[in-house]
């Protein structure tokens, strides 16, 4: 396979599954010196999240890419596609590594909605909620339709 061959999109997937995955490991380090320094060998709720999301983001993102290889659509669409999931699997990591860091909640959909010592109003987390459902069910199915008319 010719590198220079992929689009964009391809590359920006492949990229942002080794961000992911490095930013896991990081995190990894980071869960296993507070559980170290815990007296009951835990780690924060939202570090702990903040590693698995990321190891869990990064091989998905990595189908992502191999879905807009095959994808019929345009350059521009599948783009689209991937920089929305990338937007929001970014998003999600950040907000978790966040309140990990910040120690501020151990469930961030508790009212009030706290980030740090702000409250947030709850039409918020609702709007960010509601757009980040749309946008990775939208866009992966985006991908998978056109993947799916790529191949057969």
């Amino acid at each position: 396979m010719d590198l220079m061959s992929l689009t964009l999109a391809v590359k920006l997937a492949l990229l942002f599954s080794g961000i992911f995955l490095f930013v896991g490991m990081l995190t990894g380090v980071w869960k296993y010196v507070q559980i170290s320094q815990s007296e009951l060998a835990r780690a924060h709720y939202y570090v702990d999240i903040a590693h698995r999301s990321s190891l869990l983001y990064a091989p998905a993102t990595l189908i992502l890419a191999v879905m807009a290889y095959f994808s019929i659509w345009s350059e521009k669409v599948n783009l689209f596609f991937i920089i929305t999931n990338l937007i929001f699997f970014s998003f999600s990591i950040a907000s978790y590594v966040l309140h990990g860091w910040m120690k501020d909640t151990s469930n961030q959909f508790k009212q009030p909605h706290q980030l740090g010592k702000i409250q947030l109003p709850k039409i918020i987390l609702r709007i960010a909620m509601i757009l980040l459902v749309i946008g990775e069910i939208g866009a992966t199915a985006g991908l998978l339709l056109g993947m799916y008319v790529g191949l057969f």
